[in-house]
């Protein structure tokens, strides 16, 4: 059982640092307000929540680099402050405040291990 327990922790240890490249990567993008460096690492497909409008599920890529981006600039995001950050299996998530000009949003990044890098799967901003 120790020998398990062993093997769990250094498996867990082993991950961990693998997409803690992609992670700090992402946050240093909110950070600095860098639409172009966060959406890179979108999926494939995500679902994106803005605030007051519709959630849309299955979004491509590209159709939502261009919706994020646009509301980096339309709201002047240039900082984040990190709230909380989890890892379980292959998925984590952060969540933080987002800065604008005179006024702050919410936000929660969902990501997937896909392959050796992370991928964001969900942004919900409000």
């Amino acid at each position: 059982m120790k020998k398990i327990i062993f093997l769990m922790g250094l498996m867990a240890a082993v991950a961990v640092p693998a997409f803690a490249g992609d992670n700090d990567n992402i946050i240093s993008a909110l950070k600095q307000g860098n639409a172009a460096q966060f959406t890179a690492y979108l999926d494939n497909f995500i679902d994106l929540k803005l605030p007051g409008k519709e959630e849309i599920k299955n979004i491509g890529k590209t159709q939502a680099s261009i919706t994020v981006k646009g509301f980096f600039d339309d709201n002047s995001i240039n900082g984040f402050d990190l709230s909380s950050q989890r890892e379980m299996g292959g998925t984590s998530y952060l969540t933080g405040k987002l800065q604008g000009a005179g006024k702050t949003y919410n936000i929660t990044v969902l990501m997937k291990a896909k392959g050796d890098k992370l991928s964001i799967i969900t942004v919900r901003i409000n």
